[in-house]
């Protein structure tokens, strides 16, 4: 069974820092390209950033470029997004995405909840 296990998510201050891990486990990870969601109330689903496969490609919302880092250790199954300077708008809850397009494989972790308030 496909599981993507999101942690890292939290409280903190404005213009602080957060890392968010998300560990991969029943599917080949090298085969996924991955990426990071957050949504909040009264908003539509956000993509954050993005990495594939090999880390050769990074994409990122405006909204967070700059500040926000994703990246992935294959070794591990596990990608990462490392938040700084973090503003209230911020605050969401935040997603794991596995997205393989040659299968159409399309899996989500369960969310990490991160408020960003002082």
């Amino acid at each position: 069974q496909v599981q993507l296990a999101e942690s890292g998510g939290g409280l903190v201050q404005p213009g602080g820092s957060l890392r968010l891990s998300c560990a991969a486990s029943g599917l080949t990870f090298t085969n996924y390209d991955m990426n990071w969601y957050r949504q909040s109330p009264g908003r539509e689903r956000e993509l954050v950033a993005s990495i594939d496969r090999t880390a050769s490609i990074r994409k990122y919302a405006d909204s967070v470029r700059g500040r926000f880092t994703i990246s992935r250790d294959n070794d591990k199954n596990t990608v990462f997004l490392q938040m700084n300077a973090l503003k209230p708008e911020d605050t969401a809850v935040y997603y794991c995405n596995a997205r393989r397009r040659i299968t159409n494989g399309n899996h989500w972790g369960q969310g990490t909840q991160v408020t960003v308030s002082s």
